[in-house]
């Protein structure tokens, strides 16, 4: 009798072990649907709406699981952007969205840099939203027209945005009119740009191009000398695509591209008829490229100086200091360094300094020609 209660012990025990496991192992591999997904999408809209009294600028950028037969991917995350016009509002659109997690049982993590504010919400480990939360410096915002005639005036480009998360920080951080240039096809490039342009910054594409042999990292995507128009064409546009609110271009090296006429000449009517101005970075002395956008009638300008080929205080600040000087006597000036720690540490120092003297600190869409 004994055995044979034991035995329908063991039993019972071994069915309820094995649908425990069943139990554990479905929910570890449960994942959100797209309904669901996008339910909560909807769900943090309407809270940023309702915070702002509807003066929310809010733009989702779906992310989608890469395909490996290049059609589209499955819907993988929403990244979620809002511009809040009131700072003040911040704790509240916090609390708003702590909420949503909860109800939704999403496990939800808080990030704050360069008055921007990360949410990212997690179902089961796996990351179904990003929410950035950005509000825009008033110090930053565009010059008005009166302002932007003044002189001398100095833009200043930040180069190679895209890779670094905490670089493009600190770089945000700094409450001066400036000109980012972003990467294309990165995992920040999207967000950096959406990020920049939402804080008051102006973005371009950092437009890779073929440079000279002789130790220039070659660009996986990017123009190349025998490209034809319609290639051309093509590759700026999937280029664009991951770099938003583009207003303009600046050549990412291209030594042997900017040389190339017919290179040249192939991208500034795909530049022109989208309204985009080009900066030639001037990567080479014999570069071609101003000329041509100005004989095209592309908007256009050229770098007078690069900041920091030697990344160190001392050279940054002399470099700045020669930069100012080409716009005095020129009216207008274009620099262009990299988000090296030296460099934000020295524009951060120097600019101010520079203001005082009467140096106009603007975009680079206000001393295109």
């Amino acid at each position: 009798m004994n055995s044979s209660r034991g035995r329908r012990v063991f039993a019972a025990l071994a069915v309820f072990g094995a649908l425990a496991v069943i139990f554990l192992f479905g929910c570890a591999k449960k994942t959100i649907s797209k309904t669901e997904l996008r339910s909560i999408t909807s769900d943090v809209v309407a809270a940023a709406q309702k915070v702002t009294g509807r003066k929310s600028e809010i733009t989702i950028r779906p992310e989608l699981q890469p395909s490996k037969t290049g059609a589209a991917g499955k819907l993988a995350a929403d990244d979620i952007y809002i511009s809040l016009p009131d700072a003040s509002e911040t704790s509240a659109l916090a609390q708003a969205l702590s909420d949503i997690a909860r109800r939704h049982k999403l496990s939800a993590q808080q990030t704050s840099s360069a008055g921007v504010v990360r949410f990212d919400y997690s179902f089961h480990g796996v990351r179904t939203h990003t929410i950035h939360v950005v509000t825009p410096l008033a110090a930053r915002l565009h010059t008005n027209a009166q302002q932007g005639r003044r002189t001398p005036r100095l833009a200043i480009i930040i180069d190679d945005l895209g890779y670094d998360r905490a670089a493009a920080d600190s770089l945000l951080a700094l409450p001066f009119p400036l000109t980012v240039s972003v990467l294309p096809h990165l995992p920040l490039s999207a967000e950096v740009a959406e990020e920049a342009f939402r804080r008051g910054d102006q973005v371009l594409l950092h437009l890779p191009m073929e440079s000279e042999g002789g130790g220039a990292k070659t660009e996986e995507i990017e123009l190349r000398v025998g490209m034809n128009p319609q290639e051309v064409e093509s590759t700026l546009a999937g280029m664009l695509e991951t770099v938003p609110h583009a207003v303009g271009v600046n050549n990412h090296q291209g030594s042997r591209a900017t040389a190339d006429p017919a290179l040249m000449e192939a991208l500034m009517p795909a530049l022109r008829e989208r309204g985009l101005f080009f900066i030639d970075s001037r990567t080479l002395a014999s570069t071609v490229a101003y000329d041509t956008a100005e004989r095209m009638d592309v908007r256009a300008a050229s770098r007078k100086v690069f900041l920091d080929d030697t990344p160190e205080r001392g050279a940054i600040l002399s470099q700045l200091e020669l930069a100012a000087r080409d716009a005095t006597r020129d009216g207008y000036a274009i620099a262009i360094g990299h988000p090296h720690p030296a460099t934000i540490a020295a524009l951060a120092e120097e600019i101010p300094r520079l203001e005082a003297r009467g140096i106009h600190f603007v975009l680079a869409s206000d001393v295109v020609r």
